[in-house]
């Protein structure tokens, strides 16, 4: 699961105390398999936040010359797909990524 945090974080903040503001602040640990991703005031920046198995993994970006999609800065978090976490660390719209519909058998043959 990928999890956004809506609202931007003091990006100070390291791998520990962002995994603690997840679990705390958002209801979702960092430790148990999920990964966060927190936004700083200036959209040119992003942090992950996840649980590898062996350790506690921080991953950090600075977009250069441009600004990732965030959702609306609202209290909270909201879910997204891996395809659409790919296309935000490219820089690119990210709310264009869905999922294609597939359709439920009808009957096994």
């Amino acid at each position: 699961m990928i999890y956004v945090a809506t609202r931007p974080v003091d990006f100070r903040k390291g791998a520990d105390g962002l995994a603690l503001l997840a679990k705390e602040t958002l209801g979702h640990d960092p430790m148990k398999g999920v990964a966060v991703v927190f936004r700083a005031k200036r959209a040119d920046r992003v942090k992950i936040v996840v649980w590898d198995g062996s350790g506690l993994v921080l991953y950090w970006k600075r977009l250069e010359g441009s600004a990732f999609k965030w959702p609306p800065v609202v209290d909270g978090v909201m879910r997204m797909n891996a395809a659409q976490l790919s296309a935000l660390l490219a820089g690119m719209d990210w709310t264009r990524m869905h999922a294609p519909r597939i359709p439920q058998p009808k009957a096994l043959a």
